[in-house]
């Protein structure tokens, strides 16, 4: 009897998830970079952007706004028309799809395959879309065709260059505490690092994470995306991922003093703390922790180039040496604290 009651109770609790699951509100993205706040206000301060086509739940309405959580995950307010509502089986519908992602830093949907026609919708990179009719815009893997009809989220119907289109087939996730130094192979390396490259010049956006503007870890987790990996969202987050690469630190650089009496000091530290980097890991800045064993305070990240340069964002995306008596400078390289290796 014991073993019947375990049972209709494991398949009680079953009933339960599926019918918590059903009652979920579920959406998807539908412009090309939605803006999500802290508080269901214009004037509240901005969190982070999810990409459209992004699966997200919805969790709270007031007026015109949604509080979703995205995957990242985040939780906070963006309004209606950035988002479409999906049943249980128009989701799995969707997210059955063959899907492409959009290649560019900025484009249009188009309603007819000419430039010529009004536009349905802008893009950013790391946007997704639907393919209308697979069949007949793939070729081996490849889309073919000077234009690939779409589908957005909402249903509509339109065309993108298939130049700035690729085939999407859905993300590698590395959450923190996972990932190891053999994640990313150096192919994939050059293409991030080529993204980033992209981006050079863009204007810092507090919570962007696209080419209408990027905070420092938005630019790293941007990067990544565009090629199928999915990072945390945060600089903070983002530095437990993959593997720690040893660094010593002297912690008197962080008094102002010591920075300014011994330069060449300063100097052979940076040349120390970049000795075990290779081209592709991430670098974070910050204040480490005042006792062994106590937590960092990371505050800004980046991606190593090699020969002790980095791209990041920080006013502007824009490249760097951590060496200080080298071109390009950055004034805050000696908080250079840890690397990541993925």
């Amino acid at each position: 009897m014991k073993r019947i009651a375990a049972i209709l109770t494991f398949a009680a609790m079953v009933l339960a998830w599926q019918a918590e699951a059903q009652e979920k509100r579920m959406a998807v993205v539908e412009l090309s970079a939605i803006y999500m706040r802290q508080q269901p206000d214009y004037e509240s301060a901005l969190e982070t952007q999810e990409m459209m086509g992004t699966v997200v739940e919805i969790v709270g309405e007031k007026g015109y706004w949604r509080e979703i959580v995205s995957p990242q995950p985040y939780r906070a307010w963006a309004t209606e028309k950035g988002l479409v509502e999906m049943t249980a089986e128009e989701l799995a519908s969707y997210e059955a799809a063959p899907k492409v992602m959009f290649t560019d830093l900025y484009g249009h949907v188009y309603a007819y395959p000419t430039f010529d026609s009004h536009t349905l919708s802008d893009l950013v990179g790391g946007d997704i879309l639907r393919l209308k009719e697979p069949a007949r815009s793939l070729k081996k893997g490849k889309l073919k065709g000077r234009w690939t009809e779409i589908i957005l989220p909402s249903g509509r119907e339109g065309f993108v260059p298939s130049a700035l289109l690729k085939p999407h087939n859905g993300f590698i996730s590395i959450a923190q505490g996972e990932g190891s130094a053999e994640s990313i192979d150096d192919e994939t390396t050059e293409a991030i690092i080529a993204e980033a490259w992209k981006l050079h010049g863009s204007p810092y956006l507090w919570g962007g994470m696209s080419s209408k503007g990027v905070d420092c870890s938005g630019l790293v987790r941007i990067c990544f995306l565009m090629n199928g990996i999915l990072l945390p969202r945060n600089a903070s987050q983002q530095i437990k991922c993959g593997e720690r690469l040893p660094m010593e630190i002297d912690r008197s650089y962080w008094e102002e003093a010591a920075r300014k009496t011994d330069p060449e000091g300063l100097k052979k530290e940076m040349q120390r703390r970049i000795e075990n980097l290779e081209k592709g890991d991430l670098v974070f800045f910050g204040t480490p922790a005042s006792v062994p064993g106590g937590k960092d305070r990371v505050t800004h990240v980046g991606i190593y180039l090699g020969n002790g340069n980095i791209i990041h964002s920080s006013q502007t995306v824009r490249h760097n040496s951590l060496i200080t008596d080298s071109g390009q400078y950055y004034e805050n390289s000696w908080r250079l604290l840890g690397a990541i290796r993925l």
